[in-house]
């Protein structure tokens, strides 16, 4: 069930077109848009030039836009779509820092950057405002109120995390699931991490509820299979 969002004013939803070339976390992503209200994701693409034929036959207002793709940097998509005549405006989902990229993407359209990995509240919280910035409609009073409609746009400041988890803990976990790139059981993580099973497998959740792991069942020869969490990389 969809989130709700107050304050948007969206009537009709924003058409999110996902462009990422991991097959997991573009149905991470996928998901995530539209558990926020006012937002769907209408279709997802691995490329640049499956971005492309998705824009030739669907209508999109937004690209939910990783940069690192397999044919091409994703600032080179938007700009040939600019040139080709597309309006929908970008958020750029990479894991650069180098704000050069940052300066050239605004000028192609890309109002916000999301750095991976990222939890969902961090992107409800970017979709939310770029619908309050989108919707933002009339002749501005004054000063002010054109700042408001910017500033609608700026990020806040990281939310806390859950009650009963520390910031260090989570790094001891984070550190060890990395350094496992096949994955790892709660168990194993716990032995590595120096924690209790217990304690590992809800930093694990945490994890995987926040889009930086995923889960999926290993079975074995025989009993249940366990499940194993693996670090979803950039």
């Amino acid at each position: 069930m969809s989130e709700p969002t107050r304050g948007t004013g969206v009537s009709e939803p924003i058409r999110v077109l996902v462009v990422e070339d991991d097959p997991v976390v573009a149905d991470a992503h996928v998901m995530y848009v539209n558990r926020v209200h006012g937002f769907r994701a209408v279709a997802k693409a691995h490329s640049g030039a499956q971005a492309r034929r998705v824009l030739e036959r669907t209508p999109v207002d937004l690209l939910l836009l990783d940069l690192y793709l397999p044919d091409g940097h994703g600032l080179q998509l938007a700009r040939s779509l600019r040139a080709a005549g597309h309006q929908a405006d970008v958020i750029a989902v990479t894991s650069a820092r180098d704000l050069a990229v940052v300066r050239e993407g605004v000028s192609l359209g890309v109002v916000q950057y999301v750095l991976k990995p990222f939890t969902f509240s961090t992107l409800r919280d970017r979709l939310v405002r770029y619908a309050e910035f989108r919707t933002a409609a009339g002749e501005a009073s004054g000063q002010d109120e054109v700042d408001r409609a910017i500033g609608a746009l700026r990020a806040p400041r990281p939310a806390a995390l859950p009650k009963g988890l520390s910031a260090p803990t989570l790094d001891r976990v984070i550190t060890t699931l990395r350094a496992a790139p096949e994955g790892l059981s709660a168990a194993a993580a716990a032995e590595t991490a120096g924690l209790s099973r217990i304690t590992a497998r809800r930093y694990l959740e945490h994890l995987v509820e926040s889009g930086r792991a995923v889960r999926a069942p290993q079975y074995g020869q025989v009993g249940r299979p366990e499940l194993h969490y693996r670090w979803v990389t950039a």
